[in-house]
């Protein structure tokens, strides 16, 4: 079966791609849930419109997601945390609050856009995150955790 989809889906697609699922997981998932329409070739054709419209704006969103990439670049951050034995967090730290933390800095990325490699962080030292800006632009941030001076 195929679906355009409405919006982005974690591991099958991107806003107005045209993904082939199996008939269970569209009829009973995304249709339902609004992530996705009926692939119709009348639909198809209004997505080709719309898309051909869209071109525009598309290239102006992908121009300011690399500014901000740019300036995510420039940014050295630094994540203070309260320290145990062994250099191990008292709790952990997670993209909500790497999210914040780059907030700070004066860029607004939604945590759902954010993946710390190895999930949530549990110790001091350097680590990378990847940013999803567009579908296009993704950085790699390189951020490190410290310990909280007492």
């Amino acid at each position: 079966m195929e679906v355009i989809l409405k919006q982005d889906v974690e591991h099958l697609g991107y806003k107005d791609d045209v993904v082939s699922v199996k008939n269970g997981y569209g009829r009973n998932y995304l249709i339902p849930q609004g992530y996705a329409e009926l692939a119709t070739p009348s639909a198809k054709k209004v997505l080709a419109e719309n898309i051909k419209q869209r071109r525009h704006k598309e290239a102006k969103a992908i121009e300011d997601a690399q500014k901000a990439a740019e300036a995510l670049k420039g940014i050295e951050l630094k994540m203070v945390a309260k320290v145990g034995k062994g250099n191990k967090l008292f709790g952990s730290l997670n993209n909500a609050d790497l999210s914040e933390a780059i907030a700070k800095h004066g860029q607004e990325i939604d945590r759902k856009y954010i993946q710390i490699q190895g999930g949530t962080i549990k110790a001091t030292g350097p680590y990378v995150a990847h940013i999803r800006l567009h579908r296009e632009v993704n950085v790699e941030f390189n951020f490190e955790v410290v310990a909280e001076q007492a």
